[in-house]
């Protein structure tokens, strides 16, 4: 018995030729291809977190300086982990290389 496990490739940034030449070949061996937008803001979960961050934290306020906004996202991230069950971990990436 086999088991058909299709394959796919997903790009956003394919070159249109070698597409165009591998395309018959790459259909003739099963392979999907599904073709995404240069940015695809729905393929990339940290945009839903942040939509929910702004609507649900944010909303109405206006911050004076950029440490004052990084202050409330901080905020705004430890209070839906604590809503949600999920802990907030925090990564120092000043100084990496």
């Amino acid at each position: 018995m086999f088991i058909f496990h299709p394959q796919l490739l997903i790009t956003f940034s394919a070159n249109p030729k070698v597409v165009q030449q591998k395309f018959s070949q790459w259909e003739a061996q099963g392979l999907y291809l599904f073709f995404l937008p240069p940015y695809c803001s729905e393929m990339n979960p940290i945009e839903l977190e942040w939509e929910h961050l702004k609507r649900d934290e944010l909303v109405g306020q206006m911050f004076e300086s950029e440490s004052e906004l990084a202050f409330h996202v901080t905020e705004g991230l430890e209070a839906r982990g604590e809503r949600h069950g999920h802990s907030v971990k925090y990564v120092n990436l000043r100084g990496l290389k």
